[in-house]
């Protein structure tokens, strides 16, 4: 797998470990507000929340162990990891954005950089 599509699978990876932090770690104190969640609902979606940030935890740690996989020459497991769980992030952003236009900002911070890794595969393989 190229580099390039490594770099950007690994950048992906680890914005999903920020979504973690936003969603479990700090959803109740700050992170809400990232999500437009008022403040009285905070209690109502905290557990949700809670859940979706671990998703992405595992989803970001499995990109990320498939990245270092491909650049230790873990092949087919490593780039299979990386393929899969770009396809997964972009799927999950046209979801968002299909369902709900107005959070196509979010989409795509979500899922352009498993865009552009998916595609530099294909592109420059």
């Amino acid at each position: 797998m190229p580099a390039v599509a490594l770099v950007l699978a690994g950048l992906a990876g680890l914005l999903h470990l920020c979504f973690f932090v936003l969603e479990s770690v700090v959803f109740r104190t700050r992170g809400y507000r990232v999500f437009g969640v008022r403040e009285g609902d905070v209690d109502t979606v905290a557990f949700g929340m809670l859940n979706q940030g671990f998703y992405n935890l595992f989803l970001g740690v499995g990109v990320l162990v498939g990245v270092v996989g491909s650049w230790r020459g873990w092949e087919p497991q490593g780039s299979t990891l990386v393929v899969y769980g770009c396809l997964f992030m972009l799927g999950a952003a046209l979801v968002l954005v299909l369902a709900r236009p107005a959070m196509a900002r979010g989409a795509a911070i979500q899922g352009v950089l498993p865009l552009l890794a998916l595609a530099s595969a294909w592109l420059l393989r």
